[in-house]
């Protein structure tokens, strides 16, 4: 367990923090790049570290991200009209440009320099691989733009979507680096899933006997979770964890690779991101056709919004009989909403004072070492792990060594991100 003291250290992301902070010196997934598909179109709400933003493209195609509310009488320019070259505020036409410098008041001359004087709080942005990033700290220490895998790859070989989950980051992304809840809460969709079922990993992963081996990686930690394969081999399982919230799953032979981003709303809310993706092919139809109605690791969500279907107001729509065959383990369909089912089951921020960890937890423990030691690092100037694009390099994997076999030379080897060459995976 960890002290009080400390599990605030680590939860809180807002303006000031420490690990709030921190986050703010990387590049941030702020919005999928389809929330804003033209020039002129909608702005879009944004949450993002305890701070409402919104965010729009203007007639030229810039991308906007900026205090959401007008600094006349505070209201929001969610509301605002999108037009000629900035954002208007509907009450009274105050005017901004994508850098949040108001440009027009119509009740004052242009002549009294009114306008200059009034500026939202505005970040960069940028956009590849589908999505529009951000960066929220001291344009000073602004770090090269990420080079993750699947925002390089072409775009018909990757598949984006996002979901909100009612919970703190941590607890989020805990689960994500959690191996072992595999064998248990998705058992049924190891066995069912039409991304999964049918292959050698998936009947290994059923195994419920589970030993780690893990390493701190340049920017993370390199998760290895070993299961018995077949007389005198083992099925090892490689998860990446890269600083701050990247989670790399390992996959299925034959399968496309899955990541995920738990990127903090507030901290009581995080966006989930999900990357499907495949360095030497383009998705298929049927792939994208089943990601589209919420298998694999994706959801359906309620239209219009980012809020999946099965959610905490309708129980995730917990099916007993299902539970009771084995069905879904826990009675929730979908790898997702599993997921997301018993992480905000903990609260919106989970009590760490009273857990009881076991050495399936490890990977939990460093992470939570290795974020705590980056935030203190950054207070005396060090700059955090996981910028430098070099540590983005690398893949989850999956593969079968005898029992005496060496794993970390063999998952190193495996791990190693390849551009259009084929993944390690059984």
């Amino acid at each position: 367990m960890i002290s009080e003291k400390d599990n605030e250290y680590l939860t809180k992301t807002g303006p000031g923090t420490a690990m709030g902070d921190t986050f703010r010196r990387y590049w941030i997934p702020a919005l999928l790049a389809t929330e804003l598909p033209e020039p002129d179109c909608p702005p879009v709400r944004v949450s993002l570290l305890s701070e409402r933003l919104i965010a729009f493209k203007d007639t030229n195609g810039k991308i906007g991200l900026m205090d959401e509310f007008c600094a006349h009488r505070g209201v929001s320019l969610w509301f605002g009209r999108n037009e000629e070259g900035g954002l208007r505020c509907p009450y009274h036409g105050w005017k901004y440009d994508t850098t949040g410098q108001c440009i027009e008041v119509p009740s004052e001359p242009v002549s009294s320099g009114f306008c200059q004087k009034i500026k939202l709080k505005s970040y960069p942005c940028i956009e590849f691989g589908g999505v529009i990033w951000t960066y929220m700290g001291p344009p000073e220490h602004q770090p090269p733009v990420p080079e993750y895998e699947w925002a390089q790859v072409p775009a018909d070989h990757r598949y984006l979507s996002k979901r909100w989950q009612q919970s703190n980051y941590l607890q989020a992304m805990e689960g994500g680096i959690d191996s072992s809840h595999v064998s248990f809460l998705h058992s049924g969709d190891i066995n069912r899933d039409p991304l999964h079922k049918g292959t050698d990993g998936a009947k290994y992963a059923r195994s419920t006997s589970t030993t780690f081996d893990i390493h701190e990686s340049l920017g993370g930690l390199m998760i290895g979770a070993r299961r018995k394969a077949e007389p005198g081999f083992h099925y090892w399982r490689v998860t990446q964890w890269m600083m701050p919230w990247y989670t790399l799953i390992p996959p299925y032979k034959g399968n496309a690779l899955n990541g995920h981003a738990w990127v903090p709303m507030d901290d009581e809310n995080c966006m989930a991101w999900t990357m499907t993706f495949h360095p030497t092919r383009p998705l298929t139809e049927k792939e994208v056709e089943l990601m589209d109605s919420g298998h694999g690791v994706h959801s359906v969500l309620i239209p219009g919004t980012f809020r999946p279907e099965a959610n905490m107001d309708n129980d995730y729509m917990m099916d007993r009989e299902a539970q009771r065959q084995k069905i879904y383990y826990s009675g929730i369909k979908g790898i997702a909403i599993q997921d997301a089912s018993l992480q905000e089951s903990m609260g919106p921020v989970a009590d760490r004072t009273k857990e009881n960890l076991v050495s399936t937890d490890n990977a939990i423990i460093m992470a939570r070492m290795r974020l705590k030691k980056a935030a203190r690092g950054m207070e005396k100037g060090t700059p955090p792990p996981g910028i430098d694009p070099e540590t983005h390099k690398v893949r989850s994997a999956s593969f079968i060594l005898p029992e005496d076999g060496a794993f970390k030379e063999t998952a190193l080897e495996a791990s190693e991100m390849k551009i259009g060459e084929p993944f390690v995976a059984v």
